[in-house]
């Protein structure tokens, strides 16, 4: 651990949300430099090995000024790629000593992504930073208030929510479509494929050989604040997603992209509930396979609905009304309604929703297109960088977005299996709290290890 950088301890990143609530955004400390439509953004890239070097990409007609990786081999093309940036192995070394960075795209692990975002964001520096947004439910309530205290422009990486798919998604249901919505499915593959892990492994314990820390990775900080343990492949470059001190699972990893269609066409916020049940779990990794079930009450007009998660392979039963062999999909989503279903899927012109029955949907017909439509997912941050309107994911609505979806992963804590056998987990979010298990609010936030990160 290097000491000495304006880095962020947990202490500090514990009390920026406070802080943040108590000032207000009209007093924030670090406000971006705002420019021109034209010009060029400085943009730094921390992560950049994975999917920060597919990010980064999206960016490169842009200056790319600053690259940081833990691991230099991982990150060996993206380094050659942007032979001009100057290289860093740790961001507060970065943010400190390079001041002509503008933004900041961060693709590291999830248990990272908060420290690095926060510290950007009091840098004064725009933030795009991939899902989930945090590994926590605290931090991502943290992040989502410092966002709006320091005044930059954010969003994060759930691309899908630009789509004309999601726009469809929402003037369907807008439209009556299916008449109001009472239930909804949704369900991924990951992590594993039949026998066949086709991801990251879950449902393992951790691995008891010490292999050396090759040359080119810094492990202590790819650790970060987790807590510490000794280097293995097990974990590092990809293999990481899987582990509870590091990653978020499945839900974590398509949580939010596949909740943010069904949030903004039925306007969910809060659950009032949320409750999980799993293949074994471990205190090591994620199960197998799980089934997370949230309660959300009325809101405008709209009735409650119920919200069932899948993932590992498991899905909900086949509609009645689905024609014989048309696919349901490893993944996907489904919302019942009192008056039809929609279903998303593979169609000839790509991935879609569509209404079944087949009925019901030469009923609905095409509704009419009511929704702007996005400049692009990417695009959408830069022009909020340079004073535009807000991205479409940025953290007012990443953040409460991020926070249910790891809510789900509070319920498959083992350490509260036999509890939340005899109840499901009643959730207050304005108060950010369980009001029925102190000890599920134990894991809303995490300890981070001794230092500054």
């Amino acid at each position: 651990m290097q000491a000495g950088y304006s880095s962020v301890s947990r202490r500090g990143f514990l009390g920026t949300a406070a802080a943040a609530t108590v000032m207000g955004a009209s007093q924030a400390l670090g406000v971006a430099q705002v420019r021109s439509a034209a010009e060029k953004l400085n943009i730094a890239g921390v992560g950049v090995g994975g999917q920060g070097a597919h990010d980064l990409a999206q960016f490169a007609e842009h200056n790319i000024v600053a690259l940081c990786d833990v691991d230099s081999a991982y990150a060996g093309q993206t380094f050659e790629r942007y032979g001009r940036a100057r290289r860093y192995a740790d961001y507060r070394r970065m943010l400190d000593e390079q001041q002509d960075i503008d933004a900041v795209v961060i693709a590291t692990p999830d248990h990272t992504h908060a420290c690095i975002a926060l510290a950007a964001m009091q840098a004064g520096k725009h933030v795009y930073c991939e899902k989930p947004l945090t590994h926590s439910v605290a931090e991502a309530r943290q992040l989502t208030e410092a966002a709006r205290k320091y005044k930059v422009a954010t969003q994060m990486g759930n691309q899908g929510q630009a789509s004309e798919q999601t726009r469809r998604l929402c003037e369907l249901v807008a439209h009556g479509a299916i008449g109001p919505v009472r239930e909804v499915h949704v369900w991924t593959d990951r992590p594993s494929n039949g026998l066949f892990n086709e991801y990251w492994p879950q449902g393992v314990d951790r691995p008891s050989d010490a292999p050396s820390v090759p040359a080119t990775l810094d492990w202590d900080l790819w650790l970060g604040p987790a807590p510490a343990r000794p280097y293995h492949p097990a974990y590092a470059p990809f293999r990481w997603r899987g582990w509870w001190d590091f990653g978020t699972g499945a839900l974590g990893d398509i949580g939010c992209h596949s909740f943010d269609p069904v949030f903004r066409a039925l306007k969910l916020g809060h659950p009032e509930s949320v409750e999980a049940s799993s293949t074994r779990v471990n205190k090591e990794t994620f199960p197998l396979a799980s089934m997370v079930t949230y309660h959300f009450p009325a809101r405008e007009g709209m009735p409650p609905v119920k919200v069932v998660w899948y993932d590992g392979g498991l899905r909900p039963p086949r509609p009645a009304e689905l024609e014989p062999c048309r696919e349901m999909g490893a993944t996907g989503a489904l919302l019942v309604g009192d008056d039809g279903k929609i279903l998303s899927g593979r169609e000839a012109d790509g991935s879609r929703y569509y209404v079944i029955p087949k009925e019901r949907a030469e009923e609905v017909g095409d509704p009419p297109r009511t929704l702007p439509r996005s400049v692009g997912h990417y695009n959408e941050w830069i022009e909020a960088c340079k004073g535009g309107q807000p991205a479409g994911s940025n953290f007012d609505w990443a953040g409460p977005l991020t926070e249910v979806v790891l809510l789900g992963n509070v319920a498959l804590r083992p350490e509260l299996r036999e509890e939340l056998t005899t109840k499901k987990l009643l959730w207050d979010g304005a108060n950010m709290r369980f009001t029925n298990s102190e000890a599920a609010n134990a894991f809303l936030q995490r300890e981070y290890r001794a230092g500054d990160w």
